[in-house]
């Protein structure tokens, strides 16, 4: 797909995705205990993840004809197609359940396996990032770029805390006693779709995280790249989509921190 083509795919997925941050938006508190459903273990969805992801799925397969599907809540289909929509249609299931405004739909495009483009939407505050490839990336038609910090004094962290697996959670101890003290502090808001936005656009400085899955992260690691920043999984290799480890940073203090990480976590991975 050429740029252009790529520019005018991603302005209508945006469009759609703005529609489901409306409806989604609508059943912000409205969702009783009685209509959760467990998936398995701290894994939760509600009948909103699942008409939302309805909703993406049947949009951007018109917007793209012929596209398969990989998402979170359903079957995937056609998912060895030559472009393939990564969805989350609601990234922060926990935090949107409990009222705690951090959550976003997160939507990513692939063709013969590269991300070509990525969509995060923070639903509450309003914030559409976007970007494609070899197109910048985007806050609400505003190039956004990553930071410039390069010591870790001036940085401000963000990572995930392990919820089902809990093998590694020595190894996160660790990496945390670290960056406490050698950073401006350490965020983990409960969205790694978000995570990645901001460092994408210089609020965060890295992000760190072990245990996730593609829907997580495809969507933010496009933009992050096309900030200007670097993204690796935490073995300093490109196999993040598969192995669900990821290390994105704003580049400049990227082996700083992957010095610290890798260690950590080879063994898990």
């Amino acid at each position: 797909m050429k740029t252009l083509g790529l520019a005018k795919i991603c302005t209508d997925a945006a469009d759609l995705i703005k529609i489901v941050a409306l409806y989604i938006k609508s059943e912000t508190g409205q969702v009783t205990e009685d209509k959760i459903e467990h998936k398995s273990f701290n894994s939760l969805v509600s009948h909103v993840d699942q008409n939302a992801e309805k909703m993406l799925i049947n949009g951007l397969q018109s917007i793209v004809p012929g596209s398969g599907i990989i998402a979170e809540e359903s079957e995937h289909a056609d998912a060895d197609a030559e472009s393939v929509w990564i969805i989350d249609p609601l990234d922060g299931t926990t935090n949107f359940l409990h009222g705690i405004p951090f959550f976003a739909i997160s939507v990513a495009l692939t063709v013969r396996g590269k991300c070509v483009i990525g969509i995060v939407y923070d639903v509450i505050h309003d914030q559409c990032f976007y970007a494609w490839d070899e197109g910048g990336a985007y806050m609400n038609d505003q190039k956004i770029s990553v930071s410039r910090h390069s010591e870790l004094s001036n940085c401000l962290a963000a990572t995930g805390f392990p919820y089902y697996d809990y093998t590694p959670i020595e190894s996160y101890i660790r990496c945390l006693r670290y960056f406490m003290k050698k950073t401006r502090g350490i965020r983990r808001i409960g969205s790694a779709a978000l995570d990645l936005a901001y460092v994408a656009c210089g609020r965060f400085d890295f992000f760190f995280e072990y245990g996730l899955n593609n829907w997580d992260i495809a969507a933010g690691s496009i933009l992050v790249k096309e900030a200007g920043g670097t993204v690796t999984d935490i073995n300093g290799g490109d196999n993040y989509l598969c192995n669900g480890s990821i290390l994105a940073s704003n580049g400049f203090v990227h082996q700083k921190t992957l010095h610290i990480i890798k260690p950590e976590f080879l063994s898990y991975i």
